[in-house]
């Protein structure tokens, strides 16, 4: 008999000792509930409670990474987009975590799905794609906002990929390529502008000086003149044409 109840008093001990000690990491934090009412928050190390009186909820203060599921959203200027993201915070108040909001973290996640869906719909398409950055910035200010009551600090929010249309991919690059072709054309333009005013200027460098106009003429011979061909070019003074070309003028009037 003395046997039986050493045994069974020993079992209730162990049992008392299981429901009073607790072990909270050093990345985590205890709430602690007195007979349902909030007394404080402990940990980390051992943590004694008062058996079948007092509860503890662990909480966890490390960073959670939490993908935004694909929402499908309509921009400002009405092209459907499907977009994701990713979603960083962490626990500050492990109290408010607790009291104030059940499962934080499905919490975040719905406020994070909601909140890009009306931050994509008040954007044109120009700024979700080239403008990121400031979307990113949006999406934490309104989000760590929604969740501040809850304990909950948001550091980071990156909006990971927009998926367009099939139409409008195809929109996009041919307004890509006849931006392309708008360019080398402004570029071929400017190229012949400035080959005319060079153009110009050589030509009134050259009437200012007779010479130079013969020595022109000169290189063109030697230019069309190659080792192999069968003309043979004579270079005739411009002068003993010109007499010539007046009198038959002349004539003919």
């Amino acid at each position: 008999m003395n046997i039986i109840l050493i045994f069974a008093i020993a079992i209730f001990a162990i049992i008392i000792l299981a429901a009073a000690i607790r072990i909270v990491n050093e990345y985590e934090r205890g709430v602690i509930f007195r007979l349902g009412r909030f007394v404080g928050v402990r940990g980390p190390g051992l943590i004694i409670l008062i058996p079948f009186i007092e509860r503890m909820v662990k909480v966890d203060l490390r960073v959670v990474t939490m993908d935004v599921p694909t929402q499908e959203c309509i921009t400002m200027d009405t092209v459907t987009v499907k977009v994701d993201a990713v979603v960083y915070f962490r626990v500050m108040r492990p109290e408010d975590a607790v009291l104030n909001v059940e499962q934080y973290i499905r919490a975040t996640s719905l406020l994070s799905q909601t909140t890009l869906r009306n931050v994509v719909g008040q954007s044109e398409l120009e700024d979700l794609l080239a403008r990121r950055d400031k979307i990113n910035e949006k999406l934490q200010t309104l989000i760590d906002e929604g969740t501040e009551p809850w304990g909950i600090k948001v550091s980071m929010v990156e909006v990971r990929d927009v998926e367009l249309p099939d139409t409008m991919q195809r929109a996009m690059a041919a307004q890509a390529e006849a931006e392309r072709e708008r360019r080398a054309k402004i570029v071929h333009a400017e190229g012949e502008f400035q080959a005319a005013e060079k153009l110009a200027d050589a030509a009134r460098l050259i009437s200012s000086q007779p010479s130079a106009l013969q020595l022109r003429y000169l290189q063109t011979l030697t230019t069309i003149s190659t080792e192999r061909t069968n003309t043979i070019v004579f270079p005739l003074p411009i002068d003993l044409i010109t007499p010539m070309l007046v009198r038959s003028s002349e004539s003919k009037k």
